[in-house]
């Protein structure tokens, strides 16, 4: 009994570093996603990421199907859980408007803000099944530290907030939190690996629908396009979203969902500020300094 209790309280502990790594993933994998859509179309990068996310995790699942933590024992899910690819669907439509529209440092930042408060509103409130969390001073404390690293970021960049693309990059922080939580749900009654593919499989079809009925002589003209390019940039960045999904679905229902939205925004931002330091000698100090801001927050809660 007390061993399990150690080994339970090392699990939630390793979800901490683990949420930050995952957000810093999330900005490698959206550097690949970018390059193969300049080089195809948005749509046929998602369509590609889906395909080759199915592939990898049903590998992994055959390869280790022995495992009780790749393959745990399956329960009934309702018929409305099977869909979490859709609303990714949701998040990148949101982001292409938002990116467009105010530019990518704003953008990320009302993502990062929007994100935040729909964790808070899970922990306070207990939504789809999350544990409601007490707010005790210093988590409340520490709250308003994160808060103000997002809007350091917000308000300092060199970027110029617009009302209406901060909303549209907002909501689609948002919905990035409701679909983590969404995932983890379905991850508790069939896994981690189960749910996740079946994440990516239902975002296949919803974004093949879309591609072929909205847009088809464009999305044929993308699917021509992928001869020359190179495997790690086909496949990168699908690789990438399977750890991205599974890890999420590993920590949602361990740590509070507002401490692992603010540490995976923070690894993000933080991990987006380095490669555009490498790869485009771009630097953007408001990230940086807001990012270590968000830090802080966290560490200051985490006294409680």
């Amino acid at each position: 009994m007390v061993n399990a209790v150690i080994l339970a309280s090392m699990r939630t502990d390793a979800c901490y570093p683990l949420s930050f790594i995952t957000g810093a993933i999330i900005s490698v994998m959206v550097v690949f996603n970018t390059q193969l859509g300049e080089a195809t179309t948005n749509e046929v990068s998602i369509t590609i990421n889906q395909i080759v996310g199915i592939a990898t995790l049903t590998a992994i699942m055959l390869l280790f199907r022995k495992s009780r933590t790749v393959n745990p024992p399956r329960t009934h899910a309702p018929w409305y859980l099977w869909g979490g690819g859709l609303f990714g669907l949701a998040v990148i439509t949101c982001n292409y408007f938002s990116v467009r529209g105010a530019g990518t440092t704003i953008a990320m930042a009302s993502a990062v803000l929007g994100q935040c408060l729909m964790g808070i509103a899970f922990d306070m409130t207990g939504l789809m099944g999350m544990k409601r969390m007490r707010i005790s001073f210093r988590r409340a404390a520490g709250a308003a530290v994160s808060f103000a690293g997002i809007l350091v970021m917000l308000f300092f960049s060199s970027g110029t907030p617009d009302p209406v693309y901060a909303l549209i990059g907002g909501t689609a922080g948002i919905i990035t939190m409701i679909q983590m939580v969404y995932n983890s749900g379905f991850a508790k009654r069939k896994g981690a690996f189960f749910s996740a593919r079946q994440n990516v499989i239902s975002g296949l079809i919803g974004i093949l629908a879309f591609s072929f009925i909205s847009m088809p002589e464009e999305t044929a003209a993308g699917w021509e396009n992928l001869a020359g390019l190179s495997p790690l940039v086909i496949c990168g960045g699908g690789m990438l979203a399977c750890f991205v999904v599974v890890a999420s679905n590993t920590i949602i229902p361990e740590i509070p969902a507002s401490d692992s939205s603010v540490l995976m925004s923070s690894g993000q931002v933080l991990a987006a500020a380095v490669l555009d330091a490498v790869l485009y000698r771009m630097i953007e100090p408001a990230l940086i300094i807001g990012s270590v801001i968000m830090l802080l927050g966290i560490l200051l809660s985490r006294q409680s």
